[in-house]
């Protein structure tokens, strides 16, 4: 439990920097920008697997919180199919993102959402449930901060169509073999 307690602080603790620290972050950015990226994507890098390495040793032995009725599977992969068009529609700028503001942000609380939904394990709340209570703060803390512009793809009406048919075609490569592959389970 250890490593995933860890990964999470490491990992939410660097993505939350906006949120808690937004005048140091942009001190250290100031200096030097790259160090900064250096930094981040270093101690991203070790949070990840830290939670990745802890998430699957907590999984062999499942402490069980709550037991979902089969049916919300379903409700779970439903859910599912926005989230990944969601999840790249900032890089692809069209009337998709801009009614969902943050449409990443609202794809992370839709997948996190999702997972609790259907895994009821100690492991799965502390991953799935610090996803979305960090993806709900930095949602409200952007309301506060100046936006950072995002590399990606001239506004255009066709993004939409774009968004949808690649977070389609996501999905179904998810659903179909990633999932699995990755993680043992096949999804619905």
């Amino acid at each position: 439990m250890l490593q995933l307690l860890v990964g999470i602080v490491l990992f939410f603790g660097m993505h939350s920097a906006s949120i808690v620290a937004l005048p140091l972050r942009d001190r250290i950015v100031a200096k030097s920008e790259n160090a900064w990226k250096g930094i981040y994507a270093i101690a991203s890098l070790v949070g990840i697997v830290l939670m990745v390495r802890g998430y699957a040793d907590l999984r062999q032995a499942p402490s069980y919180l709550y037991v979902s009725p089969a049916w919300l599977r379903h409700v779970a992969a439903l859910l599912m199919l926005p989230a990944f068009a969601f999840f790249i529609a900032p890089y692809f700028p069209g009337r998709i993102r801009n009614a969902l503001k943050h449409p990443q942000l609202v794809a992370v609380k839709i997948w996190a959402f999702a997972h609790l939904l259907v895994n009821g394990t100690v492991a799965d709340v502390l991953l799935f449930g610090s996803f979305l209570v960090w993806a709900v703060m930095d949602r409200i803390s952007l309301k506060n901060r100046p936006a950072r512009p995002i590399a990606g793809a001239k506004e255009s009406k066709a993004n939409d169509i774009i968004v949808v048919v690649v977070g389609l075609a996501l999905y179904l490569a998810f659903v179909l073999v990633v999932h699995e592959k990755l993680f043992g389970v096949r999804p619905a």
